[in-house]
């Protein structure tokens, strides 16, 4: 009698023990839980969520078309400048009808106050003018000692005005602004180029300790150029890594796996066809959701789509994903349950062994 009882409080422990963990191994997993079908609520952990379902209405514009204003004024105030001589550069001053003195003006460094010493003239403001301007100022000056005065000035060595490159490029580090005017694509052509991991479309732009957020694609899209965009003395320039351009994909799918978003951009179609779709013995075709995040927004949207149509095919086919966006399906309510059996399964089996003791 004692023997069957503790057999018995054994069983019961058991498929206890078997219970609590089937339970917690399906509560523990990722599901989408109860989400009204649209409107904003308040999760749990205190962030606002916005849900909606994908329709033509609620499709959200092209990445490129929400680009804040920021950078179309960036665009429209940028124009070529010309250089204008600073302090460090080393400029070759040359006269071509007197040698001796040529000789002596082949390398001159622009002091920290902004002028040279020259012969005849000794102390020229030079900083502040741009290469013509101070030819002409120099010939004026010159022609009280000279017969014949025709400077040829030349800046050597430009040690005034620089920009600064770095992330995924072939070359980083610090880069003169010359003569001629830098663009954005001369910057990186300067640098290298990307290296073959480099985003082109993910570029920060540091000026004056403000960030802006390039893309050459994106601008293209915009109807803007990188070459309307110039380099200024001080700015930084910053190429990301494809690594930060992800899409990320979890839940039933054929292949879990981050996807990268190319230079043209990718669609929700493209992230299916990337993850060989949903899976077809567990996924809920009814349960597709995108989540996308902005930190700097006060909600975050959650859309889902339908996919067991075949018209939602085009509705995918125009959604753009964006960085950092996760591509979630739930599993059906059968591989749901088919889980829990799972995973009381070993203990029922366990009590049958028992139970023949």
């Amino acid at each position: 009698m004692h023997s069957h009882l503790s057999r018995l409080l054994t069983i019961a422990c058991l498929l206890f023990f078997g219970v609590i963990t089937g339970c917690t191994s399906i509560n523990s997993g990722l599901q989408a839980g109860d989400l009204p079908p649209n409107g904003a609520f308040v999760a749990e952990n205190g962030i606002t969520f916005n849900v909606q379902p994908l329709t033509v209405a609620t499709l959200p514009p092209k990445q490129a078309q929400t680009i804040d204003k920021e950078l179309y004024d960036l665009v429209k105030a940028s124009a070529p400048v010309s250089y204008r001589i600073e302090a460090g550069d080393i400029l070759s001053i040359a006269l071509t009808d007197y040698p001796n003195i040529s000789a002596s003006t082949s390398s001159l460094t622009v002091d920290q106050q902004g002028f040279i010493q020259f012969p005849l003239i000794g102390r020229i403001k030079a900083s502040g003018m741009s290469v013509p301007q101070f030819t002409a100022i120099l010939q004026r000056k010159l022609q009280r000692y000279l017969k014949y005065s025709d400077p040829q000035v030349k800046v050597i060595n430009y040690l005034g005005s620089k920009f600064f490159i770095d992330g995924e490029v072939a070359k980083s580090g610090e880069f003169p602004i010359a003569n001629a005017p830098v663009s954005l694509y001369g910057a990186l052509s300067m640098a290298g180029g990307a290296t073959a991991i480099g985003d082109s479309n993910n570029i920060v732009l540091n000026r004056r300790g403000k960030n802006y957020n390039l893309g050459l694609q994106s601008l293209r899209q915009m109807g803007l150029s990188p070459n309307q965009i110039y380099i200024q003395d001080g700015d930084s320039i910053h190429v990301n890594s494809q690594d930060r351009n992800k899409v990320y994909v979890l839940g039933e799918f054929g292949r879990i796996a981050p996807v990268a978003i190319p230079e043209q951009g990718l669609s929700l179609s493209h992230v299916l066809g990337e993850s060989s779709g949903l899976n077809p013995n567990t996924a809920n075709a009814a349960k597709v959701y995108i989540v996308r995040d902005n930190p700097y927004y006060q909600y975050t949207n959650i859309y889902y789509v339908d996919m067991q149509t075949i018209t939602s095919l085009a509705l995918a086919n125009r959604f753009e994903m964006q960085a950092n966006d996760i591509l979630y399906v739930d599993p059906t309510g059968l591989t749901r349950w088919n889980r829990i059996l799972s995973s009381i399964l070993p203990s029922t089996s366990a009590v049958t062994s028992l139970s023949g003791l």
